[in-house]
């Protein structure tokens, strides 16, 4: 089960240009004349765009416009990514968390958060792990690849445009989940509250008696196929407390996604999420709103993830470990050998403001059922857990944080999938992956019609 290791791709001469302010915002008429070319850099896929092309009346352009003001801060350097993205290096204090009402007098958390420890001796994870010199840990993302670093005291941004937001069913829904209820065919101790809106999953989860402090997993990375822009394929861990029949749920989550509505491609990207109110208005993906504090100047929380898995060849996979400060009660978010990413600030949650009663692992994907068909829109890798190591993507080694801030592997985990005609996953256990899954599927087939 031997992976090869991260491949630091080639430096690209892609232009990087410091300046003390944001450059002014096109006005209105130059806006408008840019929208006739909404599709232009949307044509290298095979999704259509077409609906999202519309004619927009002056009066929403400058409600998005003013919303753009408010989320895309003033930059001290802006960094063109090879993929289109533009990263703004944004000053810590300047960045969109603290305009959250709950975070007013909140001041950054400056001293690092006490690391879950280990209980056992950590064994050889060789098997399947990315092998990275020091140092390589981070040239992971495309905006990486002209060797342009936000300078310190800044983080970077993924800015967001116009073109992001026509995209969203609304400037309401633009960077979040939709409000849902609960599937009541679902089984109560495997609650989600996305899954009776077209939403499908193959998770493996946590009982839920018990007090949860983190979670950490390893996850494979693929670029799976969308069938519809308004659908996406996700892996992620998602960290819950609350009511899951109600609406106050809260839920802290991360993983890599493809969302073509979101970003406007089929990229597989890193990204967040939160909520303290099942979905309904609280939270949202990213640095789309305020709440989640960003506090490494490397790690762009929304920019695309490469290389990534190919079938049968190389893997390539993400380590997520999200934990409960116990001195300070932020919620952090850690990336691959100990990067601190940034913080969901307790403020935020009612019941995560003490702990967690559930940890999910898996996928997830919306299938619309355009024409009147299960999507094709694959989940992971896009092939069965059965497939095994190299064709169906994975999760490894599987981990709870705990009161005492200590970390162990997870031995009692159940699983689900709504359709497995669509998507299954497997587990198992080994003494290199300790508790571990594969998962997935193509959907839409002769059987899953």
């Amino acid at each position: 089960m031997a992976s090869n290791a991260y491949i630091i791709a080639n430096k690209r001469a892609v232009s990087s240009h410091p300046h003390p302010h944001r450059q002014p915002h096109l006005p209105l008429l130059l806006l408008l004349f840019s929208l006739l070319f909404i599709g232009k850099f949307d044509l290298v896929s095979a999704l259509n765009y077409t609906k999202y092309t519309r004619k927009v009346s002056n009066l929403r352009l400058q409600r998005i416009q003013k919303h753009l003001e408010k989320i895309n801060k003033p930059a001290v350097i802006t960094i063109e990514s090879p993929d289109g993205d533009i990263i703004d290096c944004v000053h810590k204090r300047k960045q969109p968390a603290l305009d959250h009402p709950l975070l007013k007098k909140h001041k950054i958390q400056r001293v690092a958060p006490e690391m879950p420890k280990v209980k056992t001796l950590k064994r050889d994870e060789g098997s399947g792990d990315s092998k990275r010199k020091e140092g390589e840990d981070l040239i992971w993302q495309m905006w990486h690849r002209n060797g342009t670093r936000c300078p310190k005291g800044t983080v970077p941004i993924r800015r967001s445009t116009t073109r992001d937001v026509l995209r969203a069913k609304s400037l309401f829904h633009f960077g979040k989940k939709q409000s849902t209820t609960i599937n009541p065919t679902r089984r109560a101790d495997a609650p989600d509250v996305v899954s009776s809106n077209g939403h499908e999953h193959a998770i493996a989860y946590t009982a839920t008696s018990q007090e949860v402090y983190g979670a950490k997993a390893t996850i494979n990375v693929w670029d799976p196929s969308i069938q519809e822009v308004n659908e996406f394929s996700l892996s992620q861990i998602w960290i819950l407390s609350g009511s899951f029949d109600g609406s106050d749920l809260n839920s802290i989550e991360a993983g890599w996604q493809v969302s073509p509505e979101l970003y406007g491609d089929s990229r597989p990207r890193l990204f967040t999420y939160w909520t303290s109110d099942s979905y309904q208005a609280t939270g949202c993906y990213n640095l789309l709103c305020a709440g989640f504090v960003q506090a490494n100047s490397r790690i762009a929380i929304g920019a695309a993830i490469s290389p990534v898995s190919q079938y049968d060849a190389n893997q390539y996979d993400i380590t997520i470990l999200i934990w409960k400060d116990p001195k300070l009660g932020n919620w952090w978010m850690g990336f691959g050998d100990n990067n601190l990413v940034g913080y969901w600030p307790a403020e935020l949650f009612t019941h995560l403001a003490d702990h967690a009663t559930m940890v999910e692992w898996g996928g997830e994907v919306v299938n619309s059922r355009a024409n009147g068909k299960h999507t094709s829109t694959e989940m992971g890798s896009g092939h069965f857990a059965e497939d095994g190591f190299g064709k169906s993507s994975y999760f490894r080694n599987l981990e709870l944080v705990d009161a005492d801030n200590s970390l162990s592997s997870v031995h009692d985990i159940s699983t689900l999938a709504e359709n497995t005609n669509c998507y299954n996953i497997k587990n198992s256990y080994n003494n290199e992956w300790g508790t571990y899954f594969y998962y997935g599927g193509p959907g839409n087939h002769p059987q899953c019609p």
